[in-house]
């Protein structure tokens, strides 16, 4: 009796209950690289399947996960604090991996077209290689990941909305990735001005592909209204303010928003109501 193949579903489980980031990524990659064999015929059939992934995927002993108020804040024009940077974009990533591989896992019972998991695939590909470059950028500097404490509070989103498939496109990647669109340009140039061009190198790349990740957030979540005649505008900002912990705050990037999907309409009403909240 041979062992049947992992389902992408599996798979997925697999990737969340690997705690070394290093190897987690590779497990990762390798998953993909197998997802997309089968996917244009180069490779065995891997059924979509189902599972039941852990609450909170593995985690390595280092980094200090930490209440966002207590990681001390370091300036980022000092050498301590462009390593800070790197750091806190390595863990950011690292997360991505998981919240890309577990929407797959979590909702594989939800009735999608493949392109769903294709497109979650992929992304979850991206941030692995992400994670990597950002990995690689601390080494050059001497430094690694799990040197610093990071931010304990980013798979919140992830349990609040481990029941709810729109909920969870709405607030993961069309606010939290969508943030990314509207810091990263300021990243970039703190490491230009440092003449550091192997982080520049890398948070371009990691600025061109994480729009592709916010426009598979929106298109899904488009998707789902369209299939239950719902408008799209107003269950965003519904799972927004149910879901979302925090503010939106402008600067938006604009442009960028709108190269993945998100107008206008859909952000800036949030962000007009997070003025208008006393002490605010």
């Amino acid at each position: 009796m041979t062992d049947q193949p992992l389902t992408l579903a599996g798979r997925a489980a697999e990737v969340l209950n690997t705690a070394d980031g290093r190897q987690k990524t590779a497990l990762s990659r390798r998953h993909a690289a197998a997802w997309f064999a089968f996917r244009n015929g180069s490779g065995p059939d891997i059924a979509i399947g189902t599972t039941s992934p852990p609450m909170h995927p593995a985690r390595p002993d280092k980094p200090e996960l930490l209440h966002p108020r207590d990681v001390p804040k370091r300036k980022p024009g000092s050498e301590a604090g462009r390593l800070a940077l790197l750091h806190a974009v390595a863990h950011i990533e690292l997360n991505a991996v998981d919240l890309h591989w577990d929407i797959i896992a979590r909702f594989s019972h939800v009735p999608m077209p493949v392109g769903f998991f294709d497109d979650w695939v992929k992304a979850a590909d991206e941030e692995s290689k992400h994670f990597n470059l950002m990995c690689d950028c601390l080494e050059a500097l001497g430094s690694h990941y799990g040197a610093l404490p990071a931010h304990a509070g980013m798979w919140r989103a992830a349990e609040d909305t481990a029941e709810d498939l729109m909920g969870r496109l709405a607030v993961v990647p069309m606010v939290l990735e969508a943030r990314g669109l509207d810091v990263t340009p300021g990243m970039i140039e703190i490491f230009r001005k440092a003449q550091l061009t192997q982080a520049v190198d890398a948070l371009e790349v990691i600025y061109a592909e994480e729009v592709g990740h916010v426009a598979y957030g929106s298109k899904w979540f488009n998707f789902l209204c369209g299939r239950d005649n719902l408008d799209p505008k107003e269950v965003f900002h519904a799972l927004v303010r149910k879901y979302f912990h925090g503010a939106l705050k402008p600067p938006f990037n604009e442009e960028k928003r709108a190269d993945a999907g998100l107008p206008p309409d859909f952000y800036w009403p949030l962000a007009d109501q997070a003025r208008d909240l006393p002490g605010r």
